[in-house]
């Protein structure tokens, strides 16, 4: 038998340890690059993605809504603002996993499991909301049974709501800070809405919402171990940037008399609709739009696509007789036709082109100023005639007919006026007349106030500048010539010999304003309707300005469908005399430039009383400039910062200017009344 040498037993021995010792070596080794090829991977080549990765374990970025802009009118009242509102949110999961204290606040244990014991506080969630907030029981539970994401228990809350929620501390649910828009609700039609993002959905809010946002800033919270949340040391927070103020050239206090004037015309004459317009002539400036039906901006379910038509600059109709400027004053310049000139009404029937122009009397033998004062439709028909189509086609076109004012609004209609090749043989004395023409409202109160501004057709506009936060003018709109439509000369005749007579002595007595002289014409125009005239369905409108020496304010009034009555004079020219006999009444500035005195107390009652607002769950400052906005006082009790709990005299109620309201205000809470944290 053989016998192995030691030596050659442990060299083996040594041969196989130093393998196996190879082995692990390089087994480590490739441990070893795996780990750094981890690190490499985690904290060079995609330290983006973990980074992220790792703050969504306790970092949570909170957008902060920047504050809306402030729309105001020409006396810096505000006519739109933000204000505070909650809105409420939960987290299901934990509202539905409820970790359960004893009295002393000590968790309770299964001693089974030697866990914290929980329960469903879903139901007992909905109740509350539903009871506060009202609503439904089961929508709430809904959104407290959704499997993820964050459940929506109420959005946009007046304090007022929202205040017994505060008060209680339910784990799961938490609240926010939000804007609310509020108004002054005046000229809804031209303001609009916001959408429940406080984005503008409508009128000047859509169409100036870029100015109007701001820009959102942003807060960067981490959590500790506990999980309390606190602002990130080394994250850069960015504050949010308030809108850009809006101010406007309406006057809030001529907006609301006109609204209410013809409110009153659409229920007294049962009228389909209504729209008023009062501009500056020397300037441009609308300093009141007003529609009816209106809505209120407060209260989203008033809203309609009918209601929030601003039909004002919408809506073009066959104007009628308020036309009839363009033929005098193409009459005065191309015919050099005077005042005293006798024309003939034929007996108030003319055939033409085997069809029939009629007045409704039979004028014979009369004065061209008696044609203009009487109406009379032969006589605007033949007088275009002797102008011509190519002349009365310029004077069309230079007082604004066909084409937008340039007043920015959207949805303005340019109107219709046919191009000159497309006229037939009736065109022209038709037109005279104020058919076969369509025009807005805006456009008819252009060309009169160009008559009133000596013939100088200027640009109406509406929005008067843009305010940054500082103060200082982003951009402004300032009053612009168009052009020169009518001599100057031309333009005081027609006012004194034909307008101002019209009211004096002819179809629009109603019109008149007691102290100032006034120059306007009716107009009571047939529509069509469903493509035919023989259904009797009327435009009733009077345009107007005053004073006629050195004038100043031009208005329109048109009401739509008026059942009870048709012809301007009934209808549209009493409205016109309440507009300006109340905002003259109403304005001391107006009464010193216009000269003029009211002595009648009755009108000066009407414009004395104001509308009490809503104040219950405001914030004491923000009722006290509400109040403010509508020239009444505040003496409150409790805690200034606190939200009103009660008001002295309800909302709604008409009361004197200058009037005290009592409020009780609820103590605030000044570190902010948002008492929950999201877990």
């Amino acid at each position: 038998m053989l016998m192995k040498e030691p030596g050659i037993i442990q060299n083996r021995d040594e041969h196989e340890f130093g393998k196996r010792l190879g082995i692990v070596v390089v087994a480590f080794a490739i441990f070893i690059v795996a780990i750094i090829a981890m690190l490499l991977n985690i904290q060079v080549i995609n330290v983006k993605k973990y980074k992220q990765k790792a703050a969504r374990q306790y970092e949570r970025v909170i957008t902060e809504k920047a504050q809306r802009g402030v729309i105001l009118d020409r006396h810096d009242r505000m006519l739109a603002e933000s204000i505070q509102s909650i809105s409420f949110y939960a987290d299901p999961l934990i509202v539905r996993n409820t970790p359960l204290f004893d009295e002393k606040g000590k968790s309770v244990v299964d001693k089974a499991t030697r866990k914290q014991k929980v329960y469903d506080n879903s139901a007992a969630v909905a109740a509350l909301f539903a009871r506060y907030l009202g609503g439904n029981k089961s929508t709430y539970l809904k959104e407290l049974h959704r499997k993820s994401g964050v459940a929506t228990l109420g959005r946009k809350i007046p304090v007022s709501k929202a205040l017994p929620l505060l008060a209680e501390k339910i784990p799961g649910v938490w609240s926010d800070k939000d804007q609310q828009r509020y108004y002054l609700n005046v000229a809804a039609q031209v303001i609009g809405g916001t959408d429940i993002k406080n984005e503008g959905s409508s009128g000047l809010e859509l169409q100036l919402n870029k100015e109007l946002k701001g820009i959102d800033g942003t807060r960067i919270y981490q959590r500790s171990a506990t999980g309390k949340r606190y602002p990130a040391p080394d994250a850069k927070q960015q504050d949010p940037v308030k809108g850009n103020s809006v101010q406007l050239t309406l006057d809030a206090d001529i907006q609301s008399i006109v609204e209410d004037e013809l409110a009153k015309a659409v229920e007294k004459f049962r009228a389909d609709a209504a729209a008023s317009i009062v501009m500056d002539v020397r300037t441009g400036e609308i300093m009141a739009m007003a529609n009816s039906p209106s809505y209120d901006l407060n209260q989203r379910t008033t809203w309609s696509p009918d209601k929030s038509r601003n039909r004002a600059v919408t809506d073009s109709y066959e104007p009628g007789s308020t036309f009839k400027l363009v033929m005098a004053s193409a009459a005065t310049e191309v015919l050099k036709r005077k005042a005293e000139d006798r024309v003939s009404g034929q007996n108030g029937i003319m055939p033409i082109y085997n069809l029939f122009i009629k007045d409704h009397e039979p004028y014979g033998n009369i004065s061209f100023r008696e044609a203009i004062m009487y109406s009379s439709n032969i006589v605007a028909a033949k007088t275009a005639l002797a102008v011509g189509s190519e002349k009365f086609y310029a004077y069309t076109m230079n007082l604004g007919f066909g084409r937008k004012t340039g007043i920015g609004l959207v949805g303005e209609s340019p109107g219709r006026v046919r191009p000159l090749e497309r006229w037939d043989r009736t065109t022209l004395p038709w037109m005279g007349y104020g058919y076969q023409v369509m025009a807005t409202p805006l456009q008819i109160l252009q060309a009169y106030a160009t008559v009133a501004n000596d013939g100088m057709l200027m640009r109406p506009y509406i929005i008067k500048k843009v305010i940054n936060g500082e103060g200082k003018t982003v951009w402004e709109c300032a009053p612009k010539v168009v052009r020169k439509a009518l001599l100057p000369q031309t333009a005081r005749y027609l006012g004194k010999e034909y307008f101002k007579a019209v009211v004096d002595s002819g179809t629009a007595k109603n019109a008149g304003v007691p102290g100032v002289t006034v120059a306007g014409k009716t107009g009571t125009a047939r529509r069509a309707a469903g493509g035919s005239y023989s259904r009797p369905v009327y435009v009733s409108s009077f345009v107007g300005y005053f004073p006629v020496e050195a004038p100043r304010y031009a208005i329109i009034v048109v009401v739509e469908n008026p059942k009870t009555a048709y012809y301007a004079a009934t209808v549209a020219a009493p409205v016109f005399s309440g507009i300006a006999t109340r905002m003259i009444a109403c304005s001391t500035e107006m009464q010193k430039s216009l000269a003029f005195r009211s002595d009648e107390q009755a009108a000066l009652d009407a414009v004395s009383t104001v509308t009490v607002p809503i104040l219950t769950g405001l914030k004491g400052t923000d009722a006290e400039r509400l109040l403010k906005w509508h020239n009444l006082e505040m003496e409150h009790s409790g805690d200034f910062d606190g939200c009103v709990v009660s008001q002295s005299i309800a909302a709604g109620q008409k009361i004197q200017r200058k009037t005290i309201i009592k409020v009780a205000l609820g103590s605030g809470n000044k570190k902010g009344a948002f008492l929950w944290q999201k877990p």
